[in-house]
């Protein structure tokens, strides 16, 4: 069957009610970053709150993956049984639940259940966000919009690490007593609930996706979303053009993922794996969790450490922009290609400076000269080069470039790959800083730059400007 309404933008599409969609459901994106940038300026503190170790230490910045990696691979099944809204609803009350009980933790056990619990919502948020703002985006804007989800957790990053500098700086170190008695570092966590709590406000005022209705055979719900979205489009061949993408015998379900044909993954699954673990292994999180730890490890004070991090933050964000103004004219392919290159070139940058520091007594890097400012600039190179590619446009294409019958699996088993990795970078990183030292760990990321370059030059195609049932119907 021919796409219907296969144009970028109709006339008759409301855009307003899209984008206002699009942005409620990115808000779990800007938790995602929150929740993920707020440890950052606490490992210290809870270093010397807990009595942990570098081992323990590692476990308590990473035990929230894990929760996103469970979180992520369930969400993508139960989104396809009850619906991606209902799961985002729960998730949101898991963020708020997570943030107060973070913040309240008087040991590190107590610590890493509420961390694993709001890993569980991250999970939940980055998957089924970037999914639900493709499957209600008209195509042409599609990467725009879901690149919203990047953007709001950019955001959310930044949000944490200037929170966390505030605090820090009214307080006079995360360690110190605030307001009530309280540690500062506990209301760095106890920050959360704010916007926790107006994304589970807002999520009441978006419909349930289209192609779910859909493929949950509640046809007449998915007429009245399509037509509250694009009021010009025939609804009931919208309808059938998406139904022509599903099974027929079944509904949407977990073994879709293997072929019918062959008896494996199919190979569009591959490249979804290959994109979700790349992204993490060029050690962008390792910034984003340990940038404080990284910056005093080469010799600047905590708040100048806690300073540098906003400074990323901003960086982040203004290169978001960038990929948002290019995804839909460059393209997905492209910004890859030369994301991959630029991280890996400034990672050798970073690697050969530290590399070749003197170490003081204390242990710490003593960068001489002006190679602490050659450090910066490369590491918000770095940055840059991740905001304006892998950071926002993973995202885009796990989002739109499974078919309809399975996005939902295909998300669970990528998202749970995506945070497995994320897990792993995190939990060595703290090993390699007291065994090989920042300059071989900034060549080891460096390295699966060039092979992230290598991997979307020979497998990954172009989505620029395409319906999700025309590429539903590629992989069938």
């Amino acid at each position: 069957m021919k796409a219907v309404n296969s144009k970028p933008v109709e006339e008759g599409d409301n855009l307003p009610r899209v984008i206002f969609l699009s942005v409620v459901a990115a808000l779990g994106g800007f938790l995602f970053g929150f929740d993920s940038g707020v440890i950052n300026g606490t490992v210290d503190a809870l270093k010397l709150a807990f009595d942990s170790d570098a081992v323990g230490t590692g476990f308590n910045v990473a035990s929230m993956l894990l929760g996103c990696a469970v979180g992520a691979f369930f969400a993508g099944t139960l989104a396809d049984k009850f619906g991606r809204r209902t799961i985002l609803l729960i998730t949101a009350a898991t963020f708020i639940i997570s943030a107060w009980g973070s913040g309240i933790s008087g040991s590190s056990f107590q610590f890493v259940i509420f961390r694993v619990l709001g890993g569980l919502a991250v999970g939940g948020a980055s998957i089924l966000a970037p999914a639900y703002i493709s499957e209600i985006a008209p195509a042409g804007i599609r990467g725009r919009l879901t690149t919203l989800q990047q953007l709001m957790i950019v955001i959310g990053l930044f949000s944490a690490f200037l929170s966390n500098y505030i605090i820090a700086g009214l307080s006079g170190g995360a360690s110190e007593t605030l307001w009530a008695g309280f540690n500062a570092w506990r209301w760095m966590y106890w920050m959360e609930i704010i916007p926790a709590s107006l994304f589970f406000g807002l999520l009441f005022f978006i419909p349930e996706s289209p192609r779910y209705q859909v493929a949950a055979g509640r046809y007449d719900q998915a007429k009245q979303v399509l037509l509250s979205l694009s009021p010009g489009i025939d609804a009931d061949a919208k309808v059938a053009d998406i139904r022509s993408t599903l099974e027929k015998d079944h509904r949407p379900r977990l073994s879709d993922i293997i072929s019918k044909y062959t008896g494996k993954l199919h190979p569009i699954i591959w490249v979804g794996i290959g994109l979700a673990s790349l992204q993490q292994f060029t050690g962008i999180n390792v910034v984003f969790y340990y940038g404080a730890t990284l910056w005093q490890a080469a010799g600047f004070t905590e708040a100048d450490a806690l300073l540098t991090n906003v400074i990323s933050g901003t960086v982040n964000v203004l290169f978001t922009f960038v990929a948002i103004a290019l995804v839909d004219k460059l393209g997905r392919k492209p910004l890859l290609l030369i994301g991959s290159l630029g991280q890996a070139f400034m990672l050798g940058l970073l690697a050969l400076i530290f590399g070749t520091a003197a170490v003081g007594e204390s242990g710490t890097l003593q960068l001489e000269g002006n190679f602490g400012l050659y450090a910066l600039l490369a590491a918000n190179g770095y940055i840059a080069f991740f905001a304006l590619s892998w950071g926002p446009v993973m995202w885009v294409m796990l989002g739109e470039m499974f078919p309809n019958q399975f996005r939902g699996a295909a998300l669970a088993v990528c998202g749970l790959v995506q945070w497995g990795s994320n897990f792993l970078i995190t939990m060595t990183f703290p090993l390699f800083l007291v065994s090989i030292g920042l300059g071989m760990s900034y060549g080891i990321y460096a390295f699966f730059g060039v092979v992230a370059w290598i991997f979307v030059r020979q497998f990954v195609k172009e989505t620029k400007g395409r319906t999700l049932e025309d590429m539903s119907r590629d992989v069938r």
